[in-house]
């Protein structure tokens, strides 16, 4: 940005990139700033922040030090994909490993982290969603099974936690191989365990209006329901009515045929 002085005819130079739009949203120019120019910064916030990281990362990883109990859900699902690897042969650790990365740290707990917005009654800055975009990544990469390569050329925000991911990765390792030494969990203990959340929770969520979200997906999707209704149940749903395939759904037998929607 050059800001020219008339009497004198000097010209002088700030330190601050010039954008081409004006429209940009606040924050938008300090992100884009970010350079090697801040590495020294980058490292003190890391600094300050490491302990909140590293209690957040120690909690989500653990099956002792947590608030509370680990959820029968969790250990369920694990069992059911350690299972159904043992069905099909697959021996390989890095595939189990990925399985149940894919189905609760990277599919959950990432959306959470990167999202706060999500869960509490907040507003996220351009700022703050660079900063928890580090956090993510750093999450995500702890939850690999492959090895990060990291160079000069790398992104600042990768080299930020290059020494701290191994421990991470062995914090991952350990939290599924306590989860596997558990108790297993019996379908009685785990449909006592659905129905008991259920009846705890039955007055915090609008049953309509998930019914009217289910329908509104399957109406728009009708076609594609149709085409894939070799399944062993398919549910086919127009604007006036709600077909179930009773005679091929084991479920559906003896429940009374909806002539219209359900709310």
């Amino acid at each position: 940005m050059i800001t020219p002085d008339l009497e004198s005819g000097v010209k002088v130079w700030h330190l601050v990139k010039n954008h081409d739009h004006g429209d940009q949203k606040e924050g938008d120019r300090g992100s884009k700033m970010v350079s090697e120019i801040y590495l020294t910064r980058l490292l003190a916030t890391k600094g300050t922040l490491q302990k909140f990281v590293d209690d957040l990362f120690e909690t989500l990883f653990s099956t002792v030090h947590r608030g509370s109990a680990l959820p029968l859900a969790i250990k369920y699902m694990f069992d059911f994909l350690d299972e159904q690897a043992d069905k099909h042969g697959i021996h390989d650790t890095d595939v189990r490993h990925t399985w149940k990365s894919n189905c609760l740290p990277l599919r959950f707990w990432v959306n959470v982290i990167k999202n706060p917005q999500f869960v509490f009654d907040i507003h996220k800055g351009s700022i703050t969603d660079a900063c928890l975009s580090v956090v993510a990544q750093t999450f995500m990469d702890s939850c690999s099974t492959s090895e990060h390569r990291l160079g000069k050329d790398s992104p600042s925000n990768k080299l930020l936690y290059a020494k701290d991911i191994p421990s991470y990765k062995s914090w991952v390792e350990r939290y599924y191989a306590d989860i596997a030494k558990l108790p297993a969990i019996s379908d009685q203990d785990m449909n006592a365990y659905l129905a008991e959340q259920s009846r705890l929770h039955a007055v915090e969520f609008n049953m309509l209006s998930a019914l009217n979200e289910i329908y509104s997906y399957v109406s728009k999707y009708s076609e594609e329901v149709c085409v894939g209704s070799s399944v062993p149940w398919a549910v086919v749903m127009s604007p006036g009515a709600v077909v179930c395939s009773r005679q091929q759904c084991p479920l559906g037998r003896g429940v009374p045929r909806a002539t219209g929607p359900p709310w």
